[in-house]
């Protein structure tokens, strides 16, 4: 348990906007079929921004949000699946998008997939309760369109950009905001059900061709990864549950990776999670990567649906394959 909370969020959705109509004509679909697939109607592309000022913008709202000024931030962790470049890391490009170039403000990524922003949380919340550092900004920024394989339409209709950005921070004695626990578990037997082989050592770009290029794209088997999670993640969510004495009656709220309609519904039957405490968020925005479980978040916050004191189960799967499960007090 750390006594950290979230501060303050902030988003950021590029302009451009690409409806479900678009899939079900490039695919020759019945009119409707992709969204009823995906459980997204409208998706960002970024167009003419980078990763890096996606995830500034989605910054400076969130510092502003919290009231402080950037230069109170004393680490910044770019917490996504997706870099801007294999080198320098993507919180320096973030860094250096906020104007704080000169600083000298630490950075560095952690990237976990799909679970980067759940991942850098929890490691930031032990940094700031050592005494390391006082706020931390967390920045998920995934341009996914960049790599997606528009050849296959079970998995391009499911993404969509976004950046979502937060400061943590100590709680002060009489908040009871915290994390009160957190469980990663990594099973690599599924290692290749989602995948992006090309672009880095293992395929370098210098060996991109016509006929290998399907390497270099976004690669995804959803029923291997959904048999998969099946399996797995019942027990380490109960698990949870168990070891800090709650159940589902004292979580206001189940905020999982908005990964697709389908299997979004699969895992609530099979964690017989209420309908009233599971979060679709899935509909405007689509699978944004790791910006999927703080953009979610963002959007309960400021509508409402969660007040400071309330329980709140983040629920993570990602490549790896990997599960995250955190609950936190918010």
């Amino acid at each position: 348990m750390t006594n950290v909370k979230i501060k303050a969020l902030g988003a950021y959705l590029p302009e451009k906007t690409i409806l479900s109509e678009y899939f079900d004509e490039k695919f020759n679909l019945e009119k409707g079929s992709s969204e009823r697939k995906s459980g997204v109607k409208t998706r960002h592309y970024a167009e003419n921004e980078t990763l890096a000022q996606m995830g500034a913008f989605a910054a400076f709202e969130a510092v502003k949000k919290a009231n402080i000024n950037l230069e109170d931030i004393d680490c910044i962790i770019s917490a996504g699946g997706v870099m801007q470049q294999p080198i320098p890391c993507t919180a320096s490009l973030i860094q250096k998008e906020l104007g704080l170039e000169k600083s000298g403000i630490a950075c560095f990524d952690i990237n976990s997939t799909c679970s980067s922003f759940v991942t850098a949380f929890d490691t930031a919340s032990y940094l700031i309760a050592g005494g390391r550092y006082r706020n931390v900004l967390i920045v998920s920024s995934d341009i996914a369109s960049a790599g997606l394989d528009f050849d296959d339409p079970k998995s391009c209709i499911l993404f969509g950009d976004a950046a979502c950005a937060a400061v943590i921070t100590n709680s002060q004695e009489v908040e009871t905001s915290r994390i009160i626990d957190y469980k990663m578990a990594t099973y690599s037997e599924g290692a290749e059900y989602t995948c992006v082989k090309g672009g880095m050592s293992f395929l370098h770009a210098s060996k991109y061709s016509d006929e290998n290029k399907k390497d270099y794209l976004f690669y995804m088997d959803g029923m291997k990864i959904y048999e998969l999670a099946s399996r797995l993640l019942k027990n380490h969510v109960y698990e949870l549950l168990e070891r800090n004495n709650l159940s589902f009656d004292d979580i206001k709220l189940v905020i999982p990776h908005q990964a697709g309609i389908m299997s979004m519904k699969l895992i609530q039957k099979k964690l017989k999670i209420p309908n009233e405490k599971y979060l679709y968020a899935i509909e405007n925005v689509g699978n944004t990567i790791a910006s999927s479980i703080p953009l979610a978040l963002n959007q309960t916050i400021e509508n409402n649906l969660i007040q400071r004191g309330d329980k709140v189960m983040l629920l993570g799967t990602s490549a790896g394959f990997s599960i995250g499960v955190m609950i936190l007090e918010y």
